[in-house]
């Protein structure tokens, strides 16, 4: 099955709310109406006391209760309002996957944004791309698994839905892999095309130059949310690292026995990585 019949079955393309397509458009739209947004995320009832929960976790450290979506516009700012609403929405699309395990999957997701989030702040890249990119990176899978159940079941019995090397494992059975699926449901969906070409990227971003920062950086964080998601031995993990990725970001991994600490170059000090539970402390209502 080629990707183009993949997503001629009806499961391959699920629908996302109104507000969420809205918010989608806004990426590529200089004139889209915050006010009309705001609007239409407070009639619907599930997305927006969602946002609400999450404006008001431990994430955001807000000095007071945000009570409207109108105070969490002004609080934490339309695009991070956006990405939340975007994250709850493709969250809510996947009601079921055959062979995933969804509250795994998104947890495993979500600290991947946070990382490659975190990881661009102290780049000075772009944050909130870095988040996006993160959260959809792997929904590629759950596409593949909706639409091929029995294909993907027997190549699960082999190696793992978040394993490091699933992408090549795809590409030799199917001929493709779930960043080249993730990308095309981001095309599908209308997101720009920085957020597909990182996801199509993500797997292996060091196979094509330039070097996709984005895709580097999700990268790098999803290798680190699968040691925590696998529950991989530190001697698993540093055998997983991505030290082609990590010294092509000019970024150094250093380790010792109760920590991993990421060194940005070498004429700054080390900085270490926060544990997943402090980056994304709050964020995981997002999917329940």
């Amino acid at each position: 099955m080629s990707i183009e019949s993949l997503f001629a079955a009806p499961a391959a393309l699920p629908v996302v709310p109104k507000v969420v397509q809205q918010l989608i458009q806004s990426f590529q739209r200089e004139d889209i109406s915050i006010d009309a947004i705001a609007s239409q995320l407070a009639a619907d009832p599930v997305l927006s006391a969602k946002t609400l929960r999450l404006a008001n976790s431990a994430y955001f450290h807000v000095s007071r209760r945000i009570g409207s979506v109108d105070d969490a516009l002004r609080m934490l700012g339309f695009v991070m309002v956006r990405n939340l609403v975007v994250g709850c929405g493709v969250a809510g699309a996947f009601k079921a996957v055959p062979g995933i395990d969804l509250p795994q999957f998104w947890r495993y997701s979500l600290h991947t944004a946070c990382t490659a989030r975190w990881l661009a702040q102290q780049q000075q890249l772009n944050t909130d791309l870095a988040f996006t990119v993160g959260l959809l990176h792997g929904v590629g899978h759950l596409v593949m698994h909706a639409v091929e159940p029995a294909a993907l079941r027997a190549l699960d019995k082999d190696v793992h839905p978040l394993a490091a090397d699933r992408a090549a494992a795809e590409r030799n059975r199917l001929g493709y892999h779930n960043g080249e699926v993730s990308a095309e449901l981001a095309r599908r969906w209308h997101f720009p095309a920085d957020v597909a070409d990182a996801l199509q990227r993500c797997p292996a971003p060091t196979q094509s130059q330039p070097l996709n920062a984005q895709a580097a950086l999700v990268h790098i964080g999803a290798w680190r949310a699968r040691i925590e998601a696998l529950k991989l031995s530190p001697k698993q993990a540093q055998a997983e690292c991505p030290v082609p990725v990590i010294d092509a970001m000019r970024m150094r991994l250093e380790w010792s026995s109760d920590q991993r600490t990421l060194v940005l170059d070498a004429d700054r000090s080390a900085t270490p990585l926060p544990d997943l539970s402090e980056l994304a402390a709050g964020l995981e209502a997002m999917f329940e």
